[in-house]
């Protein structure tokens, strides 16, 4: 890793974004007002769909300690539970996501509470024709680097709906920043995030607790989209139920463990367990930690760290990270 083979395949500089990060999201969080209030709602759906459907996966997580009945979409079609007491947040960064439109209709029919973030397209449109609440938020380079733009946004506006302390979000930010020291693209030694990058030279398997979830299914799209090779994701719970077994016959897939430092006690002790196996197998893995704090402050320093991995992943194979040639090609057959 060098700054030659930087500049030679990342020409549309997404790492230097990247190194942007902190202040896009304390910017986001600081351009727009916590105006929205809604009462009677029991049940609140996130819909998006790639990095828009990873934000609901983070809300999801934030929200998994309440009371509200939390859905996340990523399709067409809309729970059959919705009615006027549900919430349906969709979310498409560059607003012509044709599954998010759909869902959009269709809440709007059913008389749902109804917030619609885009950067404008054909969602924009729509809620300007029926008067629904939409609020329009930049894209920074592509869809992917604009994550924290989108969800520093939807933070501060759904402040009183998902009743996030302001510290929590502030410390989120703080540990960006602290992150960053160690990670960015002008530190090109002693870096974490570049070692784990060298070492996956064959498709990783994402193992994860539930908490964690939203981090390995982000790490696993990222590695797909900026590194352009396949990965594999795993509930570390269900996977000591079927998918240890594919461990018995000899792989060359890489395991990397993201370990949550407020596990439940039960799930510490699978981790033992499965590390354990995997040193008498001699299998090689690496271990993520997450850092303490808030459950924001782990999931976005954990996205942020795994983002990195993903795009110098693709330098060191020799790849653009931003075209996504295979995912134009089916919105173009569409």
């Amino acid at each position: 890793m060098n700054k030659e083979n930087i500049e030679n395949f990342d020409p549309q500089k997404m790492l230097e974004e990247y190194d942007r990060w902190p202040e896009m999201a304390e910017d986001a969080y600081n351009s727009f007002s916590e105006n929205l209030e809604f009462k009677k709602i029991n049940h609140i759906v996130f819909a998006g769909m790639g990095g828009s459907g990873a934000l609901g996966d983070v809300f999801s997580a934030i929200l998994s300690k309440t009371n509200i009945h939390i859905s996340v979409v990523k399709g067409y079609l809309l729970p059959n539970t919705v009615n006027s007491e549900t919430l349906v947040i969709t979310t498409s960064v560059s607003g012509n996501t044709l599954e998010t439109i759909s869902v959009l209709k269709k809440a709007h029919e059913k008389n749902c509470n109804l917030i619609v973030f885009s950067s404008g397209g054909i969602m924009k449109k729509i809620c300007d024709e029926k008067n629904i609440t939409h609020f329009n938020v930049k894209m920074s380079h592509s869809p992917r680097t604009s994550f924290v733009i989108y969800l520093y946004s939807m933070l501060k506006i759904l402040n009183k709906v998902i009743n996030l302390k302001n510290e929590d979000v502030i410390e989120s930010i703080q540990e960006l920043k602290n992150q960053r020291e160690v990670i960015n693209s002008k530190n090109l030694k002693n870096n974490f995030a570049i070692e784990l990058a060298e070492w996956i030279d064959n498709i990783p398997l994402i193992y994860y607790p539930f908490g964690l979830q939203s981090v390995a299914i982000r790490f696993k799209n990222s590695m797909q989209e900026n590194a352009k090779t396949h990965a594999i994701s795993e509930d570390i719970i269900e996977a000591c139920h079927n998918g240890i077994v594919a461990w018995e016959k000899f792989s060359e897939i890489k395991p990397i463990l993201i370990e949550g430092k407020d596990d439940f006690e039960k799930t510490k002790k699978r981790w033992v367990i499965i590390k354990k196996f995997f040193n008498t197998e001699k299998i090689e893995y690496k271990e993520i930690f997450s850092i303490n704090g808030s459950i924001l402050a782990k999931i976005v320093n954990l996205i942020y760290f795994l983002d990195y991995v993903s795009i110098y992943n693709a330098i060191f194979k020799n790849i653009d990270p931003t075209p996504v040639k295979s995912i134009d090609y089916i919105k173009n057959e569409l």
